[in-house]
């Protein structure tokens, strides 16, 4: 399985995610210019930059199970996720919300989310579950010398995913 990380003026966390997927993960990885055309036959991009576990279904989230509450820092600043009322029920009734800001013992309040981002979301799936864009940086919390490994369960999934496909 091969890995590209795009890279574009302003990102951050490429490197950290780089080196997750090569040193961690032990996965071959490439980066990817953000205006390049070619994917270089890469099987997964992650794009960096910037919760809990709502949805285990995905091929992001199944080395963790629904309730798992992660502890994965957070570096967005002012970034928070808004959306209008149908797109936040359509969120919600496709089980397409998969991660959300929550306290240490799985409560969702209002206390619990750093941003103001709406209903809690740290993170959503494509219609298909196959894209994932969240808030959270899993990279910073993937090695025990960061202080904490949970970030990890993210790349972990992906790869036990990509390895079942045929």
């Amino acid at each position: 399985m091969k890995f590209g990380v795009v890279i574009f003026p302003g990102s951050n966390c490429d490197h950290d995610a780089f080196w997750t997927i090569q040193h961690v993960a032990k996965q071959p990885v490439t980066f990817l210019w953000h205006e390049s055309h070619d994917l270089e036959n890469c099987d997964a991009i992650i794009v960096p930059g910037g919760f809990r576990v709502e949805s285990g279904d995905t091929a992001f989230t199944h080395s963790s199970h629904e309730g798992e509450v992660l502890t994965i820092p957070i570096g967005h600043m002012a970034g928070n996720y808004f959306c209008d009322e149908q797109t936040l029920s359509d969120l919600r009734r496709d089980n397409r919300i998969v991660f959300r800001y929550c306290t240490p013992d799985g409560d969702i309040t209002a206390e619990a989310n750093p941003n103001g981002s709406l209903d809690n979301i740290a993170g959503i799936c494509s219609p298909e579950r196959n894209v994932l864009g969240m808030m959270p940086h899993p990279e910073r919390s993937s090695e025990p010398e960061l202080g904490c490994t949970e970030g990890f369960k993210v790349f972990e999934s992906l790869v036990g995913a990509m390895a079942e496909q045929p």
